[in-house]
């Protein structure tokens, strides 16, 4: 625990353009500015149903291209947080500024190592847009991207995640560790 909230307080590490996958345990919730990519939205996946506050939505996934610095471009994968699933189709997401930004962006956020899927989450089924678990390769390979995944962070504010809220802009997350501790949950069941 002392060890990732120390890699929380140190300054963001810019993120190189390529990213060796196996490198990232050592990075796991390190925080990083990525500059000068660009959205792709129609890349975009939702997770879910995932809640929030007692409220049924997604995770919003969008993959942020930018160029490698050889004349190509590379993407990585960017959890940009939860929105309600009244914002689901992008349409009804179009007409608020912010929810779908266009041109350049810097991204602040976690680096984080892929997730696990428990025996109880549903398997993702790509081809028809259903992702229930954020399987980081297989979400790699779909979207062309590199096995990196990034969660978006934001200082906790109230009144900005209720304005967010009813606008479909994605709430990001507090950059602080988040560690399930299930001893209690285990000490109940024997």
């Amino acid at each position: 625990m002392a060890k990732f909230e120390d890699r929380l307080i140190r300054d963001p590490l810019p993120l190189p353009t390529i990213i060796n996958p196996d490198a990232i345990q050592d990075f796991d919730y390190r925080r990083v500015v990525v500059r000068g990519g660009k959205w792709r939205h129609d890349l975009e996946m939702l997770i879910g149903p995932r809640m929030r506050e007692g409220k049924n939505g997604f995770l919003v996934v969008t993959p942020l291209e930018r160029e490698d610095g050889k004349g190509g471009r590379t993407r990585v994968l960017v959890c940009r947080g939860w929105i309600g699933k009244e914002f689901a189709p992008t349409k009804k997401r179009e007409r608020f500024v912010g929810a779908l930004p266009e041109g350049e962006v810097v991204v602040e956020g976690l680096l984080r190592e892929a997730w696990r899927r428990n025996m109880f989450t549903p398997v993702n089924k790509p081809e028809s847009g259903e992702w229930y678990f954020p399987d980081v390769a297989e979400m790699a390979r779909h979207s062309g991207s590199q096995e990196v995944w990034v969660e978006e962070t934001m200082k906790p504010d109230l009144i900005e995640a209720f304005d967010r809220e009813e606008k479909g802009i994605p709430i990001g997350r507090p950059a602080e560790v988040n560690l399930r501790n299930n001893h209690a949950q285990y000490i109940f069941t024997w």
